[in-house]
């Protein structure tokens, strides 16, 4: 499959682009990207990298449709021309596709409807996800239009894996049950990493940490989600910038009863005021890791939480796969973050896990491997490509 592809990641009050040029090969290259922020905020701001280098501008955004608007008026101004590109397609990201989507689905009425029945299990992400699409349709009427979810690598995980231990009944109806997200990263870092082995994704057994602001672990089995550590909603799992990861659920019952805090605030609390935030004021790692540097001991406290978790998920997802090749590690902080790679992985030599401490302190945007040569357990470093990943997947559904 070849072609070109805008890829749209809409969010609440911000819409991110990219048009990108896949190759027979899979491979691709990106033509031009942005972002359009402070959509309904007031002061929007939009930046374009084309042909010509980086544009940044003000622009008056007080929707989705004036922000679609304005991305299509950055291609015609600063190319290249959206009309003269050969779309292909046009890929949205979704979060969440609940148990109906198991694969990316061509967009129609129908599709919009199902991803709006949704939104009660992605209240944060869904409906920002569906107005982009429904914006987009009409700004770019001319070509299909696909969505790709989030949770669809994860179809895989077996129902052992995905069952909560409640009353049956009451999960099917309200559709309680393991999602996982992350799975366009997910999935297009595993070919990748298995390259850089040299074997077949189908004979490795890895993990796959995606951290970054939101953080998740992933056991890829065969080259499919065996088990992951968001559930329901992206709030479970590892520690992330603003969400805690795994808590007590009777410790949420007593915040509501002790704690004074109503449904909404402990909402607001969980999303937007608990990992990092919570516990050091900042949710960039980055802030964090300078501060422990400097002996903040809520910082150092913080980071060491972080990697504690990740390493509980290792060990867990180790034991379930049954073997461990090779740890991935992508996004933001995976990619570029040497302290907490080290932090994280540091003493686990017993089970075949080793980190080369020069390597891992080299600065690089490639795919690489941080552990010696000889270490069992292969580390790696691979760049997440979602957008490649969502227009690769795009293009298979249109049958470009």
């Amino acid at each position: 499959m070849s072609g070109v592809v805008l890829v749209l990641n809409s969010g609440s009050s911000s819409v991110k682009y990219e048009l990108v040029e896949v190759a027979d090969d899979g491979s691709g290259r990106s033509l031009a990207s942005g972002l359009v922020e402070r959509i309904g905020a007031g002061g929007g701001r939009l930046r374009h990298d084309g042909p010509g280098g980086r544009v940044e501008t003000g622009v008056d955004v007080p929707d989705h449709t004036a922000a679609l608007d304005a991305v299509v008026a950055a291609f015609s101004e600063h190319g290249p021309d959206l009309a003269g590109a050969g779309l292909a397609a046009v890929g949205h990201r979704v979060v969440h596709g609940g148990d109906r989507f198991s694969a990316p689905a061509l967009v129609d009425d129908d599709l919009e409807r199902a991803v709006d029945e949704l939104s009660s299990l992605a209240p944060l992400h869904n409906p920002a996800n569906l107005e982009g699409i429904r914006v987009a349709r009409r700004a770019v009427p001319d070509v299909p239009h696909v969505a790709v979810f989030d949770t669809a690598f994860h179809a895989t995980v077996p129902p052992a894996a995905h069952t909560y231990a409640l009353d049956r009944d009451l999960a099917r109806r309200t559709g309680v049950r393991r999602y996982g997200f992350h799975g366009t990263s997910v999935a297009s870092v595993v070919p990748r990493a298995a390259e850089l082995l040299g074997r077949p994704a189908e004979d490795v057994a890895m993990v796959v940490l995606h951290l970054g602001n939101g953080a998740s672990a992933t056991a890829v089995l065969g080259g499919r989600s065996v088990e992951t550590s968001m559930g329901l909603t992206p709030l479970e799992g590892l520690v992330m910038g603003t969400r805690p990861g795994d808590v007590d659920p009777g410790a949420l019952l007593h915040l509501l009863r002790e704690g004074g805090l109503s449904v909404d605030e402990l909402d607001r609390t969980l999303n937007r005021g608990s990992g990092l935030q919570g516990l050091t004021g900042a949710s960039d790692v980055r802030e964090v890791v300078e501060r422990a540097a400097g002996g903040d001991a809520d910082a150092d406290l913080a980071l060491d939480v972080l990697a504690h978790r990740v390493r509980h998920y290792l060990g867990a997802y180790a034991f379930a796969m049954g073997r461990l090749d090779a740890v991935v590690l992508t996004a933001g902080v995976g990619e570029n973050s040497a302290e907490v790679r080290r932090r994280a992985l540091t003493g686990l030599e017993g089970f075949g896990v080793v980190l080369d401490e020069e390597r891992n302190a080299t600065r690089s945007g490639d795919a690489r491997r941080i552990s010696p040569d000889w270490s069992p357990v292969t580390v790696l470093v691979v760049p997440t490509a979602e957008e490649l990943q969502i227009a690769r997947e795009a293009l298979a559904v249109v049958g470009a």
